[in-house]
């Protein structure tokens, strides 16, 4: 076990909502409420909407579970890095204990609740991913192994898969398919981030591939997974929660990904930084806008079905 204690300011006795909300990661937490919303509303069943606001509200509880116990656990290389040092636990606002204990307390109502408010096969995938996040990711990948972030992606990759076992009561192929897109987007997403945040992994000791492997094994990564990931994007367009809009968003942005990952694969790192690496925070930027936009429009999809409008 990480002690915390040892690395981490003495609480300051100042904490108050804001800092325990921050515990929860809410700008993460967004990104799960808004695809577990998308993977609730695009499954082929009717839900009752007060069952719909109950299950994306308890699933966005989970998120920030995994989000409490992840700031405990690392409040140690949290410290260390400028990107975290403000958060709630290094900086001494909120004891390591007391994140502790609220990601532990959300961790179990939101489980419970869902389970109650939808299914036990949704509130089974919820556990699963907290469990996920909180130990398979954060206490071991994270800093075993320069793949923490391929295979520890699968954790960002279930809301959807939640929200739909939660409209439906199980996994469909339609649910895989938005796994797969989350799972595959997140190396090339979190990797633009290194590219440019690298001296912070290597001062915390974190094995990020831009640290074990060097930054010219990074960009061909980032390229590698971005050709992986159009075609995949761009055929869900073919299934049963795609359709013409879907399909015209995906071309578009999976263009345009595709170009800024062969940016990044052609740049050398002398002109990297002497632009303050302006083309990987660029594409990191656009990261961001593809996968809400690929979510958006496979909401955009079902929700004008009904009308003949959506899907093909």
């Amino acid at each position: 076990m990480t002690d915390t204690s040892l690395n981490t300011q003495a609480p300051t006795g100042e904490a108050g909502f804001g800092d325990y909300f921050a515990l929860l990661k809410p700008r993460v937490m967004s990104l799960v409420v808004f695809t577990a919303a998308v993977g609730l509303l695009a499954a082929p069943v009717a839900v009752h909407p007060v069952v719909a606001l109950a299950s994306v509200l308890f699933i966005a509880v989970g998120a920030g579970a995994s989000g409490a116990l992840n700031m405990w656990w690392d409040a140690d290389i949290d410290q260390v890095m400028k990107r975290t040092a403000g958060r709630p636990v290094p900086s001494g606002r909120v004891a390591p204990q007391e994140a502790l204990a609220l990601g532990t307390a959300l961790s179990g109502m939101a489980v419970v609740m869902l389970a109650l408010a939808s299914n036990f096969v949704a509130a089974g995938l919820l556990a699963f991913t907290i469990f996920f996040y909180a130990v398979i990711y954060t206490m071991w990948l994270k800093r075993w192994t320069p793949q923490n972030i391929v295979i520890g992606g699968a954790a960002g990759a279930f809301p959807p898969m939640i929200g739909w076992a939660a409209a439906t009561g199980g996994v469909s192929v339609e649910s895989v398919l938005m796994f797969a897109l989350i799972f595959v987007w997140t190396p090339p997403h979190f990797w633009a981030l290194c590219l440019f945040m690298n001296s912070d992994y290597e001062k915390a000791g974190v094995p990020m591939l831009t640290v074990t492997h060097g930054r010219r094994v990074t960009r061909r990564h980032v390229l590698a997974y971005t050709l992986l990931l159009a075609p995949l994007a761009v055929g869900t367009a073919f299934t049963s929660i795609g359709g013409p809009i879907y399909l015209a968003v995906a071309v578009v942005l999976n263009a345009l990904f595709v170009k800024g990952a062969v940016d990044i694969w052609r740049r050398d790192e002398t002109r990297a930084q002497a632009d303050k690496y302006r083309v990987e925070k660029r594409f990191f930027g656009l990261s961001l806008l593809y996968l809400f936009a690929h979510f958006g429009a496979i909401l955009a999809e079902a929700a004008l079905a009904p009308y003949g409008i959506g899907g093909w």
